[in-house]
């Protein structure tokens, strides 16, 4: 298992930026695939990014895709997610998982950290 806990998020204005980072412990860490999901108020849990053990591969969902940057640091065992542009619609609690298979799905990641919000003022 692989223990999660995300930090970065807070209040930003429109067109502003954020990391996020999500700290990990656990042997597995830096064989694992990681992923970022978000869920706004009212609505289902979503796919944001996600990228394989080694960095070589990542995907994006096509609402942040060429705003956002997904990316890992093994040697300090943490996954960061870089936001650009931001725009009111990316206001969510942001999470970051981690599986042994890379995916686009929830069902992928069996490790989940506990969230950290985001806003996104108009």
């Amino acid at each position: 298992q692989v223990q999660l806990v995300e930090s970065g998020g807070g209040l930003v204005q429109a067109g502003g930026s954020l990391r996020l980072s999500c700290a990990a412990s656990g042997r597995t860490f830096s064989t694992y695939s990681e992923a970022w999901f978000r869920q706004a108020l009212g609505k289902e849990r979503e796919f944001v990014a996600a990228i394989n053990w080694d960095g070589s591969t990542r995907k994006y969902d096509d609402s942040v895709s060429g705003r956002f940057t997904i990316s890992r640091d093994n040697a300090k065992n943490t996954i960061y997610l870089q936001m650009n542009s931001l725009k009111p619609e990316d206001t969510a609690v942001y999470y970051c998982a981690a599986g042994p298979m890379l995916g686009m799905d929830a069902s992928f990641f069996g490790s989940w950290g506990q969230g950290t919000q985001v806003i996104v003022s108009s």
